[in-house]
C-alpha cells in the first residue's frame, strides 16, 4: 500500500468520524472532501467502496444508510452526545480549572462527536463557567501525581492561602510538603489529594489547586497500612466542604421529611432507625467541623444534633458564638 493510499484511509476515517446516521455520506462526497480539504485529486469512487469495506473489516461501526444513495455513517462514536454534554458541564463548571485549559478539554470533547453533534452543542445555552481565570497548571500536576502514585514515591509542593490582597500566600513560611499520595478527590467543584502524611502519621487532604510546584522527591511512598481499608466515598462522605476535624459517631434526629436529604448527603447505605410515625434516627460518623454544625443549622427546625454529649457542646458553643456576634 502506497503512502498516499494510506493517508487516504485515514482522511476517510476522519470524514467518517463526522457522520452520523442523519448526515451520512456517500462516495462521490467524500471524493470531493478528499480534494478540497486534504488536496487529493483524481479519487476514484470504486476506491471509496473498497476503503468502507477495509474499515468495516478492521472493526469501525460503518454502516449504510436505509436509503444507499445517500452512502454510509459512523454508527457509534466513541462518546454519545449525552456523555459528551455531562463532561463538558463538569468541566465548565470547574473552579479548580483555568478558562485556557477547560476551552482547551472542550474542544477534544467536541472532536468525539460528529459535525451534526458539535452542531447542536454550538446551538445549546451552556451553564455559565466558573473556571479560574488566568492559566493554570492543574492538568500538569495531576499528572505528576498519577505517576507518583503509579510508582509509589512521594512528593513535595509548597502550599498557599489567598490573601486579603488576592495575592497568593505561602503556608509555614514556605516550607515544603513531603507526603505519599494515594488518590484523587473530586468534592465541592475543587480537586482534592488524599495523602498520608507520615510526620504526623495520619491521612489528610489537600486542595490540588492550591499545591504549589509539585514534584516527586524520589522517595518511597509511605502509609500502605492506614490505606489498606480505606474507603475514599466515605472518607468524602464524613467530610464537610472538606474541612478536617476530629471524627465522631454523631446522632441525627429527623422529621420524615428529611429522609432524602439524609442519603443525599450520606448515601442509601445509611442507617436510618424510626423513632415514632413522624421522626426517625441517623448515626453516621463525620468529622467535626463549624461547616459540619452549620449544614445542621441550615437544616433548621426539622433536624436536631442529639449526641454524643461534647458534640452537642459544640453545638451550643457555635450558636452562642452566632448570638454573640450578630445579636444587636
Amino acid at each position: 500500500m502506497s503512502t498516499s493510499h494510506k493517508e487516504k484511509i485515514i482522511r476517510v476515517l476522519q470524514l467518517f468520524q463526522t457522520t452520523d446516521e442523519k448526515t451520512p455520506m456517500n462516495a462521490v462526497q467524500i471524493s470531493q472532501k478528499l480534494e478540497e480539504e486534504y488536496g487529493m485529486e483524481n479519487v476514484h469512487r470504486t476506491s471509496i467502496y473498497d476503503d468502507v469495506r477495509l474499515l468495516q473489516s478492521c472493526g469501525y461501526p460503518i454502516k449504510q444508510a436505509e436509503n444507499s444513495h445517500k452512502g454510509w455513517y459512523m454508527e457509534k462514536h466513541l462518546l454519545e452526545d449525552w456523555e459528551i454534554k455531562l463532561m463538558l458541564d463538569s468541566v465548565q463548571q470547574a473552579r479548580c480549572v483555568s478558562v485556557h485549559e477547560a476551552n482547551e478539554i472542550r474542544n477534544k470533547l467536541l472532536n468525539l462527536t460528529s459535525q451534526r453533534g458539535r452542531s447542536r452543542f454550538s446551538h445549546m445555552i451552556m451553564p455559565l463557567p466558573r473556571n479560574v481565570r488566568g492559566v493554570g497548571q492543574i492538568g500538569e500536576y495531576i499528572e505528576i501525581m498519577l505517576e507518583a502514585m503509579y510508582l509509589h514515591k512521594k512528593i513535595r509542593f509548597q502550599y498557599f492561602q489567598w490573601n486579603v490582597k488576592k495575592e497568593p500566600q505561602l503556608r509555614h513560611g514556605g516550607a515544603w510538603y513531603h507526603i505519599s499520595p494515594w488518590g484523587l478527590s473530586w468534592d465541592d467543584e475543587n480537586y482534592y489529594l488524599i495523602a498520608y502524611d507520615s510526620s504526623e502519621r495520619m491521612i489528610k487532604h489537600f486542595r490540588v489547586d492550591k499545591m504549589l510546584d509539585i514534584q516527586s522527591n524520589g522517595r518511597g511512598r509511605e502509609g500502605r497500612q492506614a490505606f489498606k481499608a480505606f474507603d475514599m466515598a466515605a472518607y468524602a462522605r464524613k467530610m464537610f466542604g472538606m474541612y478536617s476535624g476530629k471524627e465522631e459517631l454523631v446522632r441525627i434526629e429527623c422529621d420524615n421529611s428529611f429522609a432524602g436529604v439524609m442519603i443525599d448527603r450520606f448515601g442509601k447505605d445509611v442507617s436510618m432507625i424510626r423513632l415514632d410515625d413522624k421522626r426517625f434516627v441517623v448515626n453516621v460518623e463525620v468529622a467535626v467541623s463549624r461547616q459540619f454544625l452549620a449544614w445542621i443549622i441550615g437544616l433548621g427546625d426539622g433536624v436536631t444534633l442529639t449526641g454524643p454529649e461534647n458534640v452537642v457542646e459544640m453545638m451550643n458553643a457555635e450558636i452562642d458564638r452566632l448570638i454573640r456576634q450578630y445579636k444587636k
